[in-house]
Parts: C-alpha cells; sequence; structure tokens
C-alpha cells in the first residue's frame, strides 16, 4: 500500500467521521479529524514529571483522575441541570477524618530495636528501659526524610491513643511501611503484608481488629523488618465518611485525543456537554510552551431546544500540591486585576528537598484561576462542603475555609469553581479555567537551584496567570492548527493509525522533561526516567525521545545533551566516553546511576549531535563541543567495534558482550562524526573517520553473519536482535552499510513476529515499541514498514494496563512488563522524521 493510499484512506474516514459527529459540531468542538485509538490512559494536564493528571480509563466520570504514578489528583467536575446535578469528571472524592493521625514529624511513639517480651502488643503492657520515647516516623534515607533513623533489621514501635466512640462509618489504616510489616490494635492482628507501601495509603484493617477497639485508652503495635533497601515505618487511623449528597452521573458520548487537546462530549439530561483539557504545548513557541499553565473549557448547549438552567462546577484537590496525604496544606488568594484566583500549597515548601521516582512535588503553589464575571463564584474549602453548596445552590457563595494548615488525610481542600451559564438554549456557550502551578524551583544543577524556563521571560506568577487568561482564544486556536499539523505529518508518514499512535504520546513524550534556564541563561530540557529509576537527563532516554524535537525544535533536543556536555567538559565527569545521566531527578548533582554504558552514551551524544547538523544544515553545535566529542570518538575507536561485556539502553534485558546493535551504534557515530567533521571543514579527521566507519561495517557484515540474519552477538550464532540504530544509516545520508543490510534484517523480522508486535530480540519475547518503530523506519517499502508498526497499534488500542503508554510490552499478551509515562514515546517519531530528512 503506497502513501497515496493511505491518504486516500484517511480522506474517507475523516468524511465518514464528519458525518457522525454533526452533533458534537453544533457543540464548536470542531472535530475534523479522527484519532480512533482507545488510549490506555488519557492526558489532561500536561506540564512536566510532576504536574501531570490522568484519567485512566475510558470514562472520564468512571473513576479518580490520577497522577502518571497511580496516585490521586482529584479534578472533579459536576453539571447541575434544572437542579439535577451529574458528574462528568473524576468521582466522588473519599472523604477521611484522621482518627489517629500518622506521626509525621511530630507524634510521638516509643520503639525498641530489640525483640521485646511476649504480649508487647497488648494495651496492658509495660515498656521498660529497652523503650525509648521518640517523635516523628522512621527511615533509613534521604529519599523519604523523617526524623529517626532506623538502619537496623527490625524495630517494634507502640503508642496508645483514646477513643470518644468506637461507632465509625468505616476505619481504615493509614500506612507508609518498608518492608514486612505486621500491626495490631489492642493485640489483635489488624493488617499484614510482606513487601512495601511505598508512599502513605488507606488499607482495610481486619474486622476482629476492629471489634478490639473499645472507648478510652487504646494501643497500635507495630513489627516491621527491613529485608533490603530502603526502610521506613509510620502509620494511623482514618475514618472513612459517608457522602453527604447524592448526584448522577452524566452519559459520555464521545472521547478524543489530539497532541496538545483532550475532548469529552456527554449528555446531561436535556443539555449537551463538551469539555475540552488543552495543554498549549506549542514547540515553536518556547514562552508558551514551557508556562506551567492548562485550560479546561466547557460548552453547553440545549440538547431539546428548549431552555434549560445550566451551572458548572469545577475543582482542583490538594493533593495535586502534596507528595503524601498526610502533608498539611495552607492557602490564600492573590489579588491579580481581573480575575478569581486561589492558590494553595503545603505549609513547610520543602523545596527540592526530595528526590527519586515514585515521588510528587510538595512545594511550590497550585493555582486555578478564572475571569471575574458576575456568573462566576468560586471557593476555597473542604471538598464535601463545596460540593454540597453546588449542588443545592448552584453556587459558591460561602467563605473560604480559614482554619488553616489543614492536613489533607484530615480534610481533603479543595478550590473550585461555579460558572453560571443561566437559560441555555440550542447555541453553545462556554466557560473555561486556568489550572498552574508555580514550583518556585525546578531542578538542582550541581547544587545550583534553577528556575523554569518561562521564568526568563520576566514574568511573576501573576502575569503569567494573567497572560494565560488573557491569550486563550488565540493559543486554542495555535493548538488546534498545531494539532492538525502534527497529525497530517504523521498521516503522510505512516497512515491513520500510526497518525493516532503520535497524537497520543506527544504529551506523554513532552511532560515528561522539566524545561530550566541553566546557570548561564542556556536552555536545559531535563528528563525525568518515569518508572525507571528516576534519573535525570539520562543519555539513552534522550537518545530514543529525539526524533520528535528533532521534528519540530530542535533546541530542545540540545537542551537534553547540554547538561551531559557541561559535566564532561567542567571536568566533574573525568572519563572518556559521557555519563549515563546528571543525578535522581530533581537532583542534577552528578550521575547516580550505578553503573556505565561507555559505549551506548558515545555513540548516543555524537549520534544526536549528527543528527541536529543534519536537520540544521549545519554543524555549528557540534563546533561548539568539537573537543570532547573527540575524546568521545577516540575512545569508540578503540572500544566500540567489538564491545567487552557492558549495559546498554536495554539494561533490563543484562549485560551483553560483543554486541551486534550496539556495534551499529558505535560504527554509525564514528561516521556520523567524520560527517560534522567534513561540514566543518576538518578534512583530515573526516577522511580518517569516514574511513574507519567504513572498515569496520564490512568486518560487522562477516562477524554478524548468521545465515538470513545477523546475529544479536558475534559469538552466538542462531540468535537475533532489532538492529534500530542502523536506521541512521540512511537518514544521516551516511552510507557506512550496504542497503542489504537493512533489507535482509527486515525481511527476517517480519517473520519473527507476535500478535502483539516483534520482541526485541531472541532471548525474550517482551518488546520495546519505540525501537521497533525505529525498526520499521529502516523499511524501504511501506507495506513492511507498517507490517511492523500495526501490531503497535494494536498493543496500545487493546493493552489491559491503564496507565500512560508504556514502552516496555510483552508480544505475546499486550500487557506492561514495566516502564509508564516515559518521554521515549517521542521515539514513535521516527518515520515522520525520516520524510523530513529524505526530502531535505
Amino acid at each position: 500500500m503506497n502513501k497515496l493510499t493511505f491518504l486516500l484512506l484517511g480522506v474517507l474516514i475523516l468524511s465518514l467521521v464528519g458525518c457522525q459527529r454533526a452533533e458534537e459540531k453544533q457543540l464548536g468542538l470542531e472535530l475534523e479529524t479522527s484519532t480512533a485509538i482507545r488510549p490506555p490512559a488519557y492526558p489532561l494536564i500536561s506540564v512536566d514529571p510532576y504536574f501531570s493528571v490522568w484519567s485512566m480509563g475510558d470514562q472520564l466520570n468512571g473513576e479518580a483522575t490520577k497522577h502518571w504514578t497511580g496516585k490521586e489528583n482529584d479534578l472533579q467536575g459536576i453539571i447541575r441541570v434544572d437542579g439535577m446535578s451529574y458528574y462528568f469528571l473524576g468521582e466522588e472524592v473519599t472523604e477521611t477524618r484522621a482518627v489517629l493521625p500518622m506521626t509525621g514529624m511530630k507524634g510521638s511513639w516509643k520503639y525498641t530495636l530489640e525483640k521485646p517480651a511476649d504480649k508487647w502488643i497488648n494495651l496492658g503492657y509495660e515498656e521498660g528501659n529497652q523503650w525509648k520515647v521518640t517523635k516523628g516516623a522512621f527511615t533509613n534515607g534521604d529519599d523519604s526524610p523523617a526524623p529517626n533513623k532506623w538502619n537496623t533489621e527490625n524495630i517494634w514501635v507502640r503508642r496508645t491513643f483514646e477513643l470518644e466512640s468506637t461507632n465509625f462509618h468505616d476505619l481504615l489504616l493509614n500506612i507508609h511501611h518498608d518492608d514486612n510489616v505486621k500491626v495490631y490494635l489492642n493485640g489483635v492482628l489488624a493488617y499484614e503484608k510482606e513487601g512495601w507501601v511505598s508512599s502513605p495509603a488507606t488499607l482495610a484493617i481486619k474486622e476482629e481488629a476492629k471489634k478490639a477497639l473499645k472507648v478510652g485508652r487504646n494501643v497500635m503495635a507495630i513489627h516491621c523488618e527491613n529485608t533490603a533497601g530502603g526502610a521506613f515505618l509510620d502509620a494511623g487511623l482514618v475514618e472513612v465518611l459517608p457522602p453527604s449528597v447524592q448526584i448522577g452521573q452524566a452519559e459520555q458520548t464521545h472521547a478524543e485525543v489530539r497532541a496538545t487537546q483532550t475532548f469529552y462530549t456527554f449528555e446531561c439530561g436535556n443539555v449537551k456537554l463538551g469539555v475540552t483539557f488543552t495543554a498549549p504545548m506549542l514547540p515553536d513557541n518556547m514562552e508558551v510552551m514551557t508556562r506551567p499553565a492548562n485550560y479546561i473549557s466547557f460548552e453547553v448547549a440545549s440538547k431539546d431546544g428548549a431552555a434549560h438552567d445550566v451551572q458548572v462546577y469545577f475543582s482542583a484537590a490538594g493533593n495535586l500540591a502534596v507528595n503524601t496525604l498526610n502533608q498539611e496544606v495552607t492557602w490564600e488568594r492573590p489579588d491579580i486585576a481581573g480575575l478569581q484566583v486561589m492558590k494553595l500549597g503545603t505549609s513547610t515548601q520543602p523545596i527540592l528537598e526530595k528526590k527519586g521516582d515514585n515521588i510528587r512535588i510538595d512545594w511550590g503553589y497550585l493555582y486555578l484561576a478564572t475571569n471575574d464575571q458576575e456568573n462566576t463564584t468560586s471557593l476555597i474549602g473542604m471538598n464535601k462542603e463545596s460540593i454540597n453548596e453546588f449542588v443545592t445552590k448552584g453556587k459558591l457563595n460561602s467563605a473560604d475555609a480559614s482554619t488553616k494548615p489543614v492536613a489533607l488525610d484530615d480534610k481533603m481542600m479543595t478550590q473550585a469553581v461555579s460558572f453560571d451559564f443561566g437559560k441555555v438554549g440550542s447555541k453553545a456557550v462556554e466557560n473555561f479555567v486556568t489550572l498552574a502551578y508555580d514550583d518556585l524551583y525546578a531542578v538542582q544543577f550541581f547544587n545550583e537551584n534553577l528556575k523554569a524556563w518561562w521564568k526568563k521571560y520576566g514574568m511573576s506568577t501573576e502575569q503569567m496567570l494573567q497572560a494565560a487568561q488573557s491569550d486563550y482564544s488565540k493559543l486554542i486556536a495555535e493548538s488546534k492548527a498545531f494539532d492538525q499539523k502534527l497529525y497530517k505529518d504523521a498521516l503522510e508518514a505512516g497512515g491513520a493509525d500510526y497518525a493516532a499512535i503520535c497524537a497520543l504520546v506527544y504529551r506523554q513524550a513532552v511532560s515528561a522533561h522539566k524545561t530550566v534556564e541553566g546557570p548561564n541563561g542556556e536552555l536545559f530540557f531535563f528528563s525525568k526516567e518515569n518508572f525507571s529509576n528516576g534519573s535525570i537527563g539520562t543519555v539513552d532516554v534522550t537518545y530514543p525521545s529525539a526524533p520528535l524535537f528533532l521534528i519540530y525544535n530542535p533546541d530542545l533536543l540540545k537542551g537534553m545533551l547540554e547538561p551531559i556536555y557541561y559535566y564532561s567538559e567542567s571536568g566533574k565527569w573525568a572519563k572518556p566516553f559521557p555519563a549515563h545521566d546528571v543525578g535522581t531527578y530533581p537532583l542534577a548533582n552528578g550521575q547516580t546511576y550505578g553503573e556505565d554504558m561507555p559505549v551506548e552514551e558515545a555513540g548516543n551524544m555524537l549520534l544526536l549531535t549528527g543528527a541536529i547538523a543534519k536537520v540544521e544544515g549545519n554543524a555549528d553545535y557540534a563546533n561548539k563541543h568539537w573537543e570532547v566529542m573527540t575524546t568521545w570518538v577516540e575512545y569508540l575507536a578503540n572500544e566500540g567495534f567489538d564491545p567487552a561485556n557492558q549495559l546498554c539502553t536495554d539494561d533490563f534485558a543484562g549485560h551483553l558482550a560483543h554486541n551486534a546493535n550496539l556495534s551499529v551504534k558505535a560504527i554509525l557515530a564514528i561516521a556520523a562524526y567524520g560527517q560534522m567533521a567534513e561540514t566543518l571543514g576538518k578534512t583530515e579527521e573526516a577522511k580518517k573517520y569516514t574511513a574507519m566507519a567504513k572498515d569496520f561495517a564490512q568486518k560487522w557484515m562477516e562477524k554478524a553473519e548468521d545465515g538470513d540474519h545477523y546475529s544479536l552477538t558475534f559469538d552466538k550464532k542462531g540468535t537475533w536482535s532489532q538492529k534500530y540504530n542502523l536506521v541512521w544509516n540512511e537518514l544521516l545520508g551516511l552510507e557506512i552499510f550496504p542497503k542489504e543490510v537493512a533489507e535482509k534484517e527486515i525481511a527476517y523480522y517480519l517473520t519473527k513476529q507476535e500478535e502483539y508486535g516483534l520482541p526485541l530480540d531472541s532471548r525474550k519475547t517482551y518488546t520495546k515499541s519505540d525501537w521497533v518503530i525505529w525498526t520499521a523506519a529502516m523499511a524501504n517499502s511501506e507495506e513492511d514498514e507498517k507490517a511492523l508498526i500495526d501490531p503497535m497499534f494494536t498493543y496500545i488500542n487493546e493493552t489491559p494496563d491503564r496507565i500512560p503508554v508504556s514502552d516496555w510490552h510483552e508480544t505475546t499478551n499486550s500487557t506492561s512488563v514495566g516502564f509508564r509515562a516515559r518521554s521515549v514515546v517521542g521515539g514513535y517519531y521516527m518515520p515522520v522524521l525520516k520524510d523530513v530528512l529524505l526530502k531535505q
């Protein structure tokens, strides 16, 4: 099937979809193109690794909205039609009351590190001198701060508490433990687990333990065992409160994801509702792209032609601004002309005090803003009370809550806005809110705290919010135009299904980064390894994500490379190859990954710098870093052709010696250096390294030869692997390997596909979807490229794992093996990059 056929099919699909969506268009949603894919998760708020909210199901009102880590980040939406209320966004927040607060930094425990005598779990047990008194939780590390250091294998703790009543609606344990734990209430086992709970979670208590509680004095007793790695212990009790009002469910009729927008439509009684989430990530406008502000728009219209009384409620909960629910928040209302603005954040503001993977931000401030209009009311208050007021009155006229700070596991605080649309007829009417987050300082770079890039333009938070509100109409139009362009680019490169994939992952790829201003005003675009160890600025994460940024803004790719160049050029990293990373997010103070990837990272840096030169038509960027690049190419000249036993980017697959695909990377990186040398007029260097690469390529073909394909390693025949690094041979115009090498590999791969794609290599049946699409871009025929990409669409469309797209999945059953929400999905754009480069 040729590209003309793809385009004709695309036009046919758009025509059919246009007929089917007449009602949605009446709401002004203008759904001109189809992205007929069922996303594993729908992006709602997309800014950076911390400010990231998703709907992880097919119904926007089917469950709570969540951070990509899976922790609840509650957005709620309710529409009120002629006095009847319907949920359209999120679900009812579980309201809790702290019966026994977690100790955090100040509550008291008695503890011992030596095994206590029998009956230590009982209320009447008398602690002797063995037991010590302390305040706060216990930890052995810095990732989860706590006042008490616990560095032994076992700990036993007790705390007594008073109850005025045992008549609870539902009582849950609130606990953070690492590792194995047993919890007792008045001597009765309440909870046990082998393993850990990595952050505070509310968990069921055994009924026998609930019955053991009594009015008056009670005791909680815990034994925790640290078997390896991190250690942590803290616990309390919470009561789940019953709902106070009954709210119906709006009927969702449509959902669709574009590059920068997610659309939903609903029927709510006799009214139609359209909800649009927009992240104006416009790559040619860095000031707008890096603003930490997204829009949520609401359009309503009568369904039956009659006029209906309509109000819409939107709220953002305090859990968007904390790492754990036991943290206390405070709030205020900034005075900004023409706007109603609410501001909420933790009372302690521990700026850049935490690092790690499964971590959420607990510094900076969450803002909810809307235009100050007569029909608009807003409230900062307890979630339950805000909803009750809206459902009963259709507006939010109460005064903001005044008692602060408040721990969210005691009272869930929200910022809420209500729009009174009045009588709504067939003509759609609209309003919107801006949801924003100012992190104050975003990243620490070699012990210097750096601010987000948008602050470079001299705007205060207040000015940024005013600009976001006033720019709304323009940015919505520009976002729609960009979405259409991106969709068209992908449609031409690979067809409608491929275009749907690209539209889905755009925000995921961009928002897995943080854009900051470096110490000298330079652009840094830091990636975070989401659920793959939390590293910041990882070179072998930059490498697969690069195609998207090479297409739409190469400066962003430079911003990924710059911290690594600085690390070597400053002398802080003295090895003859690049570092793997610059730290653990958000602290970029030096490599924290436990092992180097010498050939991998040297090859990555040279190839990506070469790709920038190819896209820009000059090697000016390479010339800035020529000295350190020469060190790296010399390392590859000596060590790259036949790599020693080492890790590559696919480190989850383990160490590998004589890795044929890694050798391809080294050879093409040497060739790319030669190409850049030629561009810079460095003739002798160009000849030397180009000739070296060609010689290595001939030797590679001999050593990797394995009949009808090339082997996984030089020394193990009867094996195979995806040689995805070979894609640069054609894209950069290097012509180091004969085209028959790629043709031979592609023909072989087509015999090895499983239902959900091509395995990574012959060792396992799992794959990396980014590499599959790189491999597909090596195909000379569009039919072969499509045959390799189509199973990736099927995987994403059918995976049972309702999480942001995972790039590591099992090809036999479409389940995620690991990783989620990572930037490497930017690699899905490799066929688009191929179109761009080969048309130059």
